[in-house]
């Protein structure tokens, strides 16, 4: 077997200067450029479109909350160590304690909107988009609608994004990491 190639995360001298305008803004936001980020400033066009894309999805129906709870479980879902991690410490700056983010990212969290929230989530993950009728119909039952669906799925498919880019390239995780 030959050798794997190693992926690094790049600094903000080797990425085209649209990445690094950005790596600039992330870093005045964030006080950081993420390393999974700046790794997917290899490409300017996929980091522009990613941040655009993660920033909206779920915006117009879902609390910073709900987000951060169905990405939580697709990250599980998915085995992501990295986006685990992260968000993990954004749920918690989001109002969640340590317990919660673990009962989120394993769908077991009391409250029912999250736990609906987190079993779709988490189905749609494990089961490349599908989930059971009955989930999907406690998601209706909610009082969610086919707008707050497709925003859900938008949601699902950030975080699944990054799941993917962490599972490729393995690049170092800059959060505390979660067990």
């Amino acid at each position: 077997m030959a050798t794997l190639t190693q992926i690094s995360v790049p600094t903000k001298e080797q990425v085209n200067t649209e990445s690094q305008t950005i790596f600039d803004q992330l870093k005045g936001q964030l006080g950081m450029v993420p390393n999974l980020y700046a790794t997917i400033g290899y490409s300017s066009n996929a980091l522009s479109s990613f941040l655009a894309f993660s920033g909206n999805a779920g915006k117009d129906t879902f609390s910073n909350k709900e987000i951060e709870a169905i990405k939580l479980a697709v990250s599980q879902a998915n085995d992501c160590t990295y986006c685990k991690s992260a968000h993990t410490a954004i749920a918690k700056m989001n109002g969640f304690t340590e317990e919660e983010t673990a009962q989120l990212r394993t769908a077991t969290i009391e409250d029912e909107k999250l736990n609906v929230l987190t079993n779709l989530a988490k189905e749609v993950a494990e089961k490349a988009g599908h989930a059971t009728d009955e989930t999907r119909e406690l998601f209706f039952a909610l009082g969610y609608d086919e707008k707050a669906l497709i925003e859900f799925v938008s949601v699902v498919v950030s975080v699944t994004f990054t799941n993917y880019v962490h599972a490729l390239t393995k690049v170092a995780v800059d959060f505390p990491v979660v067990k």
